[in-house]
């Protein structure tokens, strides 16, 4: 039955899944640097996926230039619209204008405010004697 088989594979791959989640075999150490490369580039495929489903086309054409001159504004962004698709928030694709916003809303809240306080020493050794 194809069903049977369906969920013979969801199983089988859930269960590799939690035997390299909890180290599978008690090997005893840490990930491998090689499963550890494996679960960056799937966060990484996620993300991307989860972008290019909740932006329009030219919206993740300016989120990736802005990644170029600014990639920690970027990341902020990206992972802004992420939690905002997790929790439900956007509905339908957020287009450029909407991303705009979202930029404006960041630099807000990152914007670095300068203040100069100028200190004026008085001198004991003045002239006017």
């Amino acid at each position: 039955m194809e069903g049977d088989d369906d969920l013979e594979s969801i199983r089988a791959r859930r269960m590799a899944e939690m035997q390299a989640q909890f180290g599978g075999g008690g090997g005893g150490g840490g990930p491998s640097q090689e499963e550890q490369m494996e679960k960056a580039r799937q966060m990484a495929d996620m993300k991307h996926s989860i972008l290019s489903q909740v932006l329009d086309q030219p919206a993740r054409a300016r989120l990736n230039t802005i990644a170029v001159a600014k990639p920690e504004k970027a990341k902020m962004v990206e992972n802004m619209l992420i939690q905002m698709a997790k929790s439900g928030q956007i509905q339908n694709k957020i287009g450029e204008d909407q991303l705009k916003g979202l930029l404006e809303r960041v630099s807000e809240q990152t914007q670095k405010k300068t203040t100069v306080k100028f200190k004026r020493r008085v001198l004991d050794d003045s002239d006017e004697d």
